[in-house]
């Protein structure tokens, strides 16, 4: 199993950030990755990102990842994202499976981030050397966490907005846990 973390919200001052973890069977993610790539070729745009992209390519974009097989786990934690106290117990409720090949996280993390996250590893008896960063152009499946951060956070922060309303409704049939604080 991989799992693909992504943050989205992060660094506003109010409201809740969004934590998404996208969980992929390994004979799934082959399948996942050239299906992001297809679905950006038929889209016309090079990589796939929530905050860059027009409604319009967000719905399709939804729309096509959501044809394929993954489940989705998400946590809300209230801005400012100051204390990881929230973060480290999101991840130790989200993260129960042991047969986990990889967790990759989106973007380079600081020192600090990654000890407290290696310690949550080493805990639930899973190998540090699991965890990974990468960026979403070396993991397409970073693009799906991505797109999932950004469905999720917009719509707690903007549920009557008729844009997400769609969006939302394919996404949330793969979502399997919920943890707000």
């Amino acid at each position: 199993m991989y799992i693909f973390i992504d943050e989205s919200g992060i660094n506003k001052q109010d409201g809740k950030s969004s934590i998404a973890l996208v969980y992929l069977e390994i004979n799934k993610l082959d399948i996942i990755q050239t299906a992001v790539i297809e679905t950006e070729k038929k889209l016309k745009i090079k990589h796939f990102h929530w905050s860059h992209s027009t409604w319009a390519v967000r719905q399709k974009f939804i729309e096509e990842i959501c044809k394929y097989e993954f489940s989705i786990k998400i946590a809300f934690i209230k801005n400012p994202f100051k204390s990881n106290t929230a973060y480290e117990y999101a991840l130790e409720h989200l993260i129960i499976e042991k047969n986990i090949t990889n967790l990759i996280i989106d973007g380079k993390k600081n020192k600090t981030y990654e000890r407290k996250f290696k310690k949550i590893l080493r805990d639930k008896g899973i190998s540090v050397k699991k965890l990974k960063t990468g960026n979403d152009e070396g993991y397409p499946a970073l693009r799906v966490a991505d797109a999932v951060a950004g469905v999720v956070r917009f719509n707690n922060e903007n549920p009557a907005n008729e844009n997400i309303k769609n969006i939302y409704h394919l996404v949330s049939k793969k979502i399997s846990i919920t943890i707000s604080d």
